[in-house]
């Protein structure tokens, strides 16, 4: 691996400095891999349950107050992706272009998990990840690999907040949106109606 696909090599191992330390995020991978696949058998959203974290070696930095972070992974990873599809000899069309995607978004549904969000935050990732957005929620929750049962549920949990946020908006939505399938212009055509300044 560490000569074929160096990038995933490098998520293994752990460091830890003084009381803290950050989880092998190599075994963590191969777990929302394998939960991906319980689910899925689109091959590129296992592609992208592979890559979601390939940035955190680039961009691990360490706070003595509060520990490991890994600040932009989504970002830098999501810019990772060409040249790894590339070298690999994998497409470099849509499906490079879905990985890259699911990489830049995986983070999105978490924040929006919070108690108070706008719309216009919830309109905007239904905006970027189009009709992929169900794949992307089924990345994040499959992302969830902790050990403690009540942190497991507790984001499930705000996971189906997210989702029921997005119903909601997108319902309301459509209402303002509604246009009704019959025009003025119809009626009179049908009609053979002349315009009237009385009526408008």
């Amino acid at each position: 691996m560490e000569l074929i696909f160096p990038e995933l090599h490098r998520l293994g191992g752990v460091e830890r400095r003084g009381n803290h330390a950050h989880k092998d995020n190599l075994k963590h991978t191969l777990k929302v891999l394998d939960n991906v696949a319980r689910r899925s058998d689109d091959i590129w959203l296992r592609w992208a349950a592979v890559m979601h974290d390939i940035a955190k070696p680039q961009t691990k930095s360490y706070d003595p107050r509060t520990g490991w972070s890994f600040h932009g992974h989504e970002v830098v990873g999501s810019k990772m992706i060409q040249p790894i599809f590339r070298r690999l000899g994998l497409p470099l069309g849509e499906p490079m272009r879905f990985v890259q995607k699911m990489v830049f978004l995986h983070l999105r549904p978490i924040i929006l998990a919070e108690d108070v969000v706008t719309d216009s935050a919830v309109r905007r990732l239904l905006f970027e990840a189009g009709d992929d957005v169900e794949k992307l929620m089924l990345l994040c929750e499959a992302d969830i690999t902790s050990g403690i049962d009540a942190k497991v549920k507790r984001y499930l949990a705000n996971f189906e907040l997210v989702r029921r946020k997005m119903k909601d908006l997108e319902e309301r939505d459509r209402v303002r949106n509604f246009q009704p399938p019959i025009t003025g212009d119809i009626i009179m055509k049908c009609y053979d109606l002349q315009p009237c300044s009385a009526i408008g």
